[in-house]
């Protein structure tokens, strides 16, 4: 009895969590009269693909398209690689006003994202004068600014899985004559991969679907523009153009969901051991 209250319970929240998702995907093959209509019903006996021809069709979606996976993908390989680096450093090594380091990773989650936009606005133009790949209208202002906010939580997190590591296994490694950078990338980087795809992941999502600091950043080149920004096209002051809206969201998801589906064995292994650290 227990066991099927419990399982309907995770039903019901899966479905209440899943209706969004699916009406996104309705609406946008759904023909504009239903979409408008007063009366909106949970499916469409006119399936239509004009939604996503208009979506498709707006100038430079390729360009856009491409410069959210650079960004997306950058964010992730960098994110990788610092935070096993820093996640190793902290955890094997004992040094001065490390705990005071640790803290602070805590207390950069709490600030809201909102709170750091018009600093981090001006800080970009200080940094496009000395370094203008890193500065406004440019995406490495948007690589580095989802970076800085990756970081914390994704060296927090990885924390747990170097520490699980038994130190037992880099001595006896260093018996056999491995280097300490052998250990890292022989050893320690594989077995602490299920965390690495699990913070990843947040780091890809984070990157992907940000409209916000694109939309403070990249100010005036168009070319520079994001997946996000391309759906403003269809945001018009008199009506928008649902259809399109989430034909565009749809396509949005598709990334997202392909790169769910080739790490998602290590994701589930990752997240578990989150919980367990």
């Amino acid at each position: 009895m227990r066991r099927w209250i419990t399982e309907s319970f995770v039903l019901v929240v899966a479905a209440v969590v899943a209706f969004p998702l699916f009406w996104m995907v309705l609406s946008a093959f759904k023909p504009e009269d239903e979409i408008i209509s007063a009366d909106p019903v949970p499916w469409t006996t006119r399936p239509t693909l004009d939604s996503f021809t208009r979506a498709l069709t707006v100038a430079n979606f390729g360009r856009y398209f491409m410069n959210s996976i650079i960004v997306a993908l950058i964010v992730v390989a960098l994110s990788i690689l610092i935070s096993f680096l820093a996640a190793t450093a902290l955890t094997r090594f004992r040094f001065r006003s490390r705990t005071t380091l640790l803290v602070m990773l805590l207390v950069v989650q709490m600030v809201p994202v909102e709170a750091l936009t018009v600093p981090l606005f001006f800080l970009m133009r200080s940094v496009g004068d000395s370094v203008p790949v890193f500065g406004l209208n440019h995406l490495g202002s948007l690589v580095l600014v989802h970076l800085a906010f990756s970081l914390p939580f994704a060296i927090w997190m990885l924390r747990g899985f170097v520490a699980a590591v038994p130190v037992e296994l880099e001595e006896a490694a260093t018996l056999d004559g491995a280097s300490r950078f052998r250990f890292l990338w022989q050893v320690l980087f594989p077995l602490v991969a299920p965390g690495l795809v699990a913070t990843s992941v947040l780091s890809f999502i984070h990157a992907w679907n940000d409209f916000l600091f694109a939309k403070t950043f990249i100010i005036s080149a168009v070319e520079n523009q994001t997946l996000p920004l391309a759906l403003q096209v269809f945001v018009k002051p008199d009506q928008n153009d649902w259809g399109a809206i989430m034909a565009g969201s749809t396509l949005m998801t598709i990334p997202v969901l392909i790169f769910f589906v080739l790490v998602q064995r290590r994701l589930v292994s990752g997240l578990a051991g989150a919980v367990k650290g």
